[in-house]
């Protein structure tokens, strides 16, 4: 799969294509993540990309003619046998990213375009040539690249190749728009806070039901939103909803050093 990401600092992705998953991907060729600068394609010998706006305000915004000729430029390179790039402008106006957007970008294209914008925004008409909008949350940041960064590590990890074990993020928080159950790993007991029980017991129909209860439970505390939405049976809901949910683990004050 390719990404390719347009970004006035592609240099804030270096140690991000290099290390952890995402750099082994590259690396192996599973995923490709192309970057380029608007400021290549800048008018004017100081490689301005943005401009006060029109009506007056505060801040700058980014000009459309160096994003378009970016993501154009982009197409024009791909080679003839190459998918056009699915374009995403990250943007606060956009959808909020989830789990199954991250699998339909991941399942249904094969190149992706991340458009990071700088300044108060984008020129309108920018939004002419793309094909949608993202949002990874309700707040603002400087720039789009942490955005970009997000989405290609979410969409990345659903691509055949990527993962050992595919299968693992069936498991996983929001996969089925549940949050995760709880996970425990050795030592049994760490600081007087135990394992529980039922999963040292071996038996994997009794494990399988107290993972799927905790699930729907933590979604219904924690989660309101998901909870509405949520997949699950009318027997579920009500003991779900009936439930008394468990305490939360004690605190445990640090250790003093001596």
């Amino acid at each position: 799969m390719r990404f390719d990401v347009v970004t006035l600092f592609p240099e804030l992705f270096a140690p991000f294509l290099e290390l952890a998953l995402v750099g082994k991907a590259a690396r192996a060729g599973t995923i490709t993540v192309r970057l380029q600068s608007p400021r290549d394609f800048a008018v004017d010998k100081h490689g301005s990309t943005d401009d006060t706006p029109y009506g007056g305000g505060h801040g700058m915004v980014m000009r459309p003619g160096p994003i378009v000729d970016v993501l154009e430029a982009l197409d024009a390179s791909r080679g003839d046998a190459a998918p056009r790039a699915h374009r995403v402008l990250l943007s606060p106006q956009g959808r909020p990213f989830t789990q199954s957007i991250a699998r339909r970008l991941a399942t249904d294209h094969a190149a992706v375009a991340l458009v990071c914008g700088r300044y108060e925004g984008f020129d309108e008409r920018i939004r002419s040539f793309v094909d949608e909008e993202i949002s990874i949350g309700d707040f603002v940041m400087t720039g789009g690249e942490v955005a970009a960064m997000c989405v290609i590590e979410a969409v990345a990890r659903l691509v055949p190749g990527v993962l050992g074990n595919l299968a693992s993020t069936e498991e996983e928080s929001h996969a089925a728009g549940l949050i995760e159950y709880p996970q425990y790993t050795r030592p049994p007991v760490f600081r007087e806070l135990a394992v529980p029980p039922v999963l040292v017991s071996g038996d994997h129909a009794k494990i399988a039901r107290w993972r799927r209860d905790e699930s729907l439970s933590r979604t219904y505390a924690r989660r309101p939103d998901l909870w509405s939405a949520a997949v699950a049976t009318d027997d579920e809901r009500a003991r779900t909803e009936g439930r008394e949910l468990p305490p939360a683990p004690p605190k445990r004050r640090p250790r003093s050093k001596k």
